[in-house]
């Protein structure tokens, strides 16, 4: 026992210390967020992005070259149809390529789920659709009507592409959601029903409610390979 001003060396050396934790700061240790992207999933969100913005540009700059197509009422399929058609027919495949790489960088984002998983698969279907037309030239026709066994795999690429692109966003919107992507995707949908009642109602306006859907569905590809970056 102790008394007055006397320790005891002996229960000094027995008594435990409090160890060092390399971290005197007192900092938080820096794990790895369970939602972070790997470099690779990174590089895979960055080059859908410029596929995205590469996309826009070829698809304008071909609106703007003979023959002219409205856009407005002929559908962006018809920029495939011409003397820069095997231009656009490159970007549709690209567009395919774009799809795939986004696919690449969420699958790398962060840990597994069924409902991810879901929404890739119906992403990848959307992505495989977008690279097939590339192959087989539309009809030339109001409304996207197809008259020929090319035409009709075009348009039947083109639907099944739309529709299952839309399916895997808002199914992948539980794993990503953002402002950017929930506005992204309202306009895409929107842009769907309207494209569907151009083809019994509205046929002279079919180009636009195509775009508006495209529109949509290329900004919630951006925005959501801009937040797998932002996940690094």
């Amino acid at each position: 026992s102790a008394s007055g001003g006397y320790s005891d060396p002996v229960a000094e050396s027995i008594e435990p210390r409090p160890r060092s934790t390399g971290n005197p700061a007192g900092n938080p240790p820096d794990r790895a967020r369970p939602d972070r992207a790997t470099p690779s999933g990174t590089a895979f969100a960055t080059i859908a992005m410029i596929g995205v913005v590469v996309y826009a540009i070829v698809d304008v700059i071909l609106q703007l070259l003979p023959p002219h197509y409205s856009p407005i009422r002929d559908a962006e399929s018809d920029l495939a149809v011409g003397p820069f058609g095997w231009i656009m027919a490159i970007n549709f495949f690209g567009r395919g390529l774009t799809c795939a790489a986004l696919i690449i960088a969420i699958a790398r984002s962060g840990p597994g789920s069924r409902v991810r998983t879901v929404g890739l698969v119906l992403f990848a279907v959307a992505g495989f659709c977008s690279a097939l037309i590339a192959f087989f030239a539309t009809d030339i026709a109001r409304g996207g009507a197809a008259t020929t066994v090319h035409g009709t795999i075009h348009v039947a690429g083109a639907s099944t592409g739309f529709v299952f692109a839309l399916a895997a966003f808002w199914v992948l919107q539980s794993w990503h959601r953002s402002i950017a992507s929930t506005i992204f995707l309202a306009v895409a949908t929107v842009g769907l029903v309207f494209l569907g009642s151009t083809m019994i109602w509205f046929p002279d306006v079919f180009g636009l409610a195509e775009r508006i859907c495209l529109a949509g569905i290329l900004g919630w590809v951006f925005t959501t390979g801009l937040s797998v970056r932002s996940r690094a």
